[in-house]
């Protein structure tokens, strides 16, 4: 940390703050990175400062990493207050500068020296009101804002929201939070790209056939039915983390890894984009979707889709990008698949196996505990040759340096508050994907049924041919020494 924080956790009794931001603030100060904070949290819940810390103490037992000893939440728990919603805005300002007032007193410093970074962690409704109530409190001075998605439902929402947000914060305060680009493995493509003489110079149209981008989930939506109706899986999952994701992938070198040169470039691959065609996609909704509360009798919305993402640019032109995520489906899944193109092979004698398997992949997994495989082809030992598919793999949890690894939260609730934009999105970005989203927005494919536990509608064979999905693998990975 680079100054004293104040901490302001809007929704601070809601799932999230359950599961990720209150355990991620623990491990954060477990870590040594959050020493000289304050943690005030806000709700509609009408509860006092005894009972939120409660409730914390309950979520860091339940969610977070490792064991949660009397010694570690004795130094935390001091760091709690709470407030209600109802109040109003005066009493969140007091609590706030009451917390300040602790910060000035144990370190011998000025209030003017300690930020604040406000958590936004409340339905997409409910953020504009936030903004005002902390444009009233009088608390954007020396501040930064964390937002949840989704940021809009289209472009024309989504400029409404940036409008509204820029009348408050600049945008430099603030910081639209994708928790994918949090990820170890995620921020490890630009370090496996950009650092290695091998792989850099193949890493385009000319050696590489076709990337996937693969987020199955086995979750269905327990609670969030009502939510998710007004969405759908291309607003909660595509538009935001897996187009993030692909940026990632597909951007051009940034002149450093600094923020302002990554965002450029990771623009540039949006606004080099095709507009998407609905020709190019597949919808679908699993079978029993329609049974929940709060969805309709008749719902259009899907709970899967996947669809084929063109760039035309120098480095992409001719190389589809395929993306597919769902509910309740065979496996849950994090998982980025590069297929290279694939050699002559007619100097290789009938019945080697050569390219039976398919091409050579270059393949990440997302996980916490991130992983990566490199499979190609080889001989396989004895007479004759036969070949057969082979692969070299890392895994993230096999380095000494393993236990250092932060969670997406963690780590980017820590990069906001040293004011580091690198992870975050822009509000050019989120306007671009919108804008190359209207056509689907305005003319989506039917949903097709699926059934649950299966890897979505058939057509999604159709969408990819001649190629074929990646998952599910036909080798598993290596397990782990540590296992």
């Amino acid at each position: 940390m680079d100054r004293p924080h104040v901490i302001v956790l809007f929704g601070a009794t809601g799932d999230l703050a359950r599961r990720k931001l209150l355990p991620g603030l623990l491990r954060l100060f477990e870590a040594g990175l959050l020493k000289d904070a304050r943690i005030v949290g806000t709700s509609l819940e009408e509860v006092d400062t005894e009972h939120f810390v409660k409730l914390a103490r309950d979520a860091c037992e339940e969610f977070g990493k490792g064991e949660l000893t009397e010694d570690s939440w004795a130094r935390f728990s001091p760091m709690l207050s709470y407030v209600p919603q109802s109040y109003g805005p005066m009493a969140l300002a007091e609590a706030v500068s009451m917390a300040e007032a602790e910060l000035v007193a144990e370190l011998g410093t000025i209030a003017d020296n300690i930020g604040r970074l406000h958590y936004v962690s409340v339905p997409p409704k409910a953020a504009l009101d936030v903004l005002s109530q902390l444009d009233e409190a009088g608390l954007v001075d020396r501040s930064r804002i964390i937002m949840e998605k989704p940021f809009g439902t289209d472009l024309a929402s989504s400029k409404v929201l940036n409008e509204r947000v820029h009348q408050v914060f600049d945008e430099s305060q603030v910081f639209r939070i994708d928790h994918f680009l949090g990820k170890e493995a995620a921020q490890n493509i630009l370090a496996f790209r950009f650092a290695n003489g091998l792989f850099e110079p193949i890493w385009n149209r000319n050696f590489i056939d076709h990337v996937q981008i693969d987020v199955p989930e086995m979750l269905g939506l327990e609670g969030r039915a009502a939510f998710y109706e007004g969405t759908g899986a291309y607003k909660d999952m595509v538009v935001t983390h897996l187009m993030q994701v692909l940026a990632f992938m597909a951007m051009e070198p940034p002149t450093s890894l600094a923020p302002g040169p990554i965002s450029d470039e990771k623009n540039k691959v949006f606004r080099s984009m095709r507009q998407l065609d609905p020709a190019n996609v597949v919808r679908g909704q699993y079978d029993g979707y329609r049974g929940k509360n709060g969805v309709a009798g008749d719902s259009d919305t899907e709970t899967f889709i996947a669809l084929k993402v063109e760039i035309d640019n120098w480095r992409w032109a001719g190389v589809p990008f395929f993306l597919r995520t769902g509910k309740k489906m065979a496996e849950g899944a994090r998982i980025i698949s590069i297929a290279f193109k694939e050699p002559p092979l007619t100097m290789f004698p009938a019945g080697s196996n050569a390219g039976t398997h398919g091409p050579d992949h270059l393949t990440f997994d997302l996980a916490d505990q991130s992983k990566m495989s490199l499979s190609f082809y080889g001989k396989r030992p004895g007479p004759g040759m036969k070949l057969e598919k082979l692969s070299m793999q890392f895994a993230t949890n096999e380095t000494i340096s393993s236990s250092s690894v932060l969670e997406a939260y963690e780590r980017l609730i820590y990069d906001a508050m040293r004011g580091d934009h690198t992870l975050f999105t822009t509000a050019d970005g989120v306007e671009t994907l919108w804008e190359k989203s209207q056509p689907l927005l305005d003319n989506p494919p039917p949903v097709r049924a699926y059934s649950p536990g299966s890897w979505g509608p058939n057509a999604i064979h159709q969408l990819i041919a001649p190629h074929a999905w990646r998952l599910p693998f036909e080798r598993s990975w290596r397990a782990s020494k540590n296992d």
